[in-house]
């Protein structure tokens, strides 16, 4: 089947609301050199997809301004870091091989070549993403995947969620036998590192609630802790002897909460700022017990690569919330704002709603 001339895209032209995505018919990228065309079978959603339709990254002296992932975007921008495909078509020095493959985008941005690389820039926020019928990337950002048994839903789920899980894992420097705390236990990256932490043979403690506490167990979890309840005090119950990894995508009050049950030479991890980026705690209990709090943006490319070796054996199984067409993007994004789901919600570009709204 040929390439056609235009395709179907969400993209926004102003931060704002979910009534900022807007359906259009758009001109299918045509390959630089060095990259490949993708034919999107799902592209899941993230929380950063909220963050940059609302610009709210805030820039370096300035945490109110709207903003980009890195800074201010290029309007109108295409949404979706997360994408599995199939590879249509290469342009010039880009790796031919990889025409007619299965295949999941690496959706960074690096700093630098090499292995381990810094992300700065994200597919959906510093370039066009996944939200189409056909992206663009470059091809050593595209891992062939033919193999695997999981879904494309499933697929599509890894980049950003369990991306960033590993990175937080690796980073944190996670060991078998070791007691790890996750926050946000139900949410995408939540249920990513539940998965990732008990395959690499640590007990993990989860913070979740109500509903969803069984599928946080169901993942892994070994002991839940609920967040509606005093933490620290669960932290001792389940831990006497303390944490020896925090995996932190929430923030806010709950470090100052958690980080005194730490164990010497502790690592909290932060990826996120669910519940506040303002944080306030007792230095004392950071240098007086040699402990470490650890930013972590994403993964690099060495931590990518392991994603995807994991991909291709199935050893983690994500959990797919629920699936959409694409031109339901403003309704798919209330969703994953709602929170009320475990796992993943992903879009697939090449179904129409019934009503064939968009199409």
């Amino acid at each position: 089947m040929g390439v056609p001339e235009v395709m179907r895209a969400v993209r926004i032209a102003e931060h704002g609301g979910p009534e900022v995505l807007e359906t259009a018919e758009v001109p299918v990228p045509a390959p630089k050199a060095g990259e490949v065309l993708v034919r999107v079978s799902a592209v899941a959603l993230n929380n950063t997809d909220l963050w940059t339709r609302e610009g709210a990254y805030g820039r370096p002296g300035d945490p109110e301004a709207l903003s980009g992932w890195r800074g201010p975007l290029d309007f109108p921008r295409i949404q979706g870091a997360d994408v599995a495909g199939r590879v249509v078509a290469a342009g010039s020095g880009a790796d031919e091989g990889l025409v007619g493959r299965r295949v999941v985008v690496d959706p960074a941005i690096y700093d630098a070549e090499g292995p381990d690389a810094n992300p700065v820039g994200l597919m959906g926020s510093e370039r066009d993403g996944g939200y189409a019928e056909y992206v663009t990337a470059p091809s050593e950002r595209v891992h062939d995947v033919t193999e695997s048994p999981l879904t494309d839903d499933q697929l599509a789920t890894l980049p950003t969620a369990y991306g960033t899980a590993l990175g937080m894992i690796e980073r944190g420097r996670l060991k078998a036998g070791e007691t790890v705390l996750v926050s946000g236990a139900s949410g995408g990256v939540g249920i990513a590192l539940i998965q990732i932490a008990r395959a690499r043979g640590a007990r993990v403690l989860a913070i979740s609630s109500g509903s969803k506490i069984d599928a946080v167990r169901e993942a892994g979890a070994h002991d839940i802790l609920d967040r509606a309840r005093d933490i620290a005090g669960q932290i001792r119950d389940a831990a006497p002897e303390g944490i020896d990894v925090a995996l932190d995508v929430v923030a806010g009050d709950l470090v100052a909460e958690g980080l005194p049950s730490l164990r010497e030479g502790g690592r909290w991890v932060v990826a996120g700022a669910l519940g506040g980026y303002g944080v306030t705690f007792d230095v004392r209990r950071l240098y007086l017990h040699n402990a470490q709090v650890i930013g972590s943006a994403m993964h690099t490319p060495a931590h990518f690569g392991l994603l995807m070796d994991l991909a291709r054996r199935a050893e983690i199984q994500p959990v797919v919330a629920a699936a959409f067409p694409l031109d339901q993007a403003a309704r798919a994004q209330e969703e994953l704002a709602r929170r009320l789901h475990v796992g993943k919600i992903v879009l697939r570009p090449r179904e129409r709603s019934a009503s064939g709204a968009g199409s």
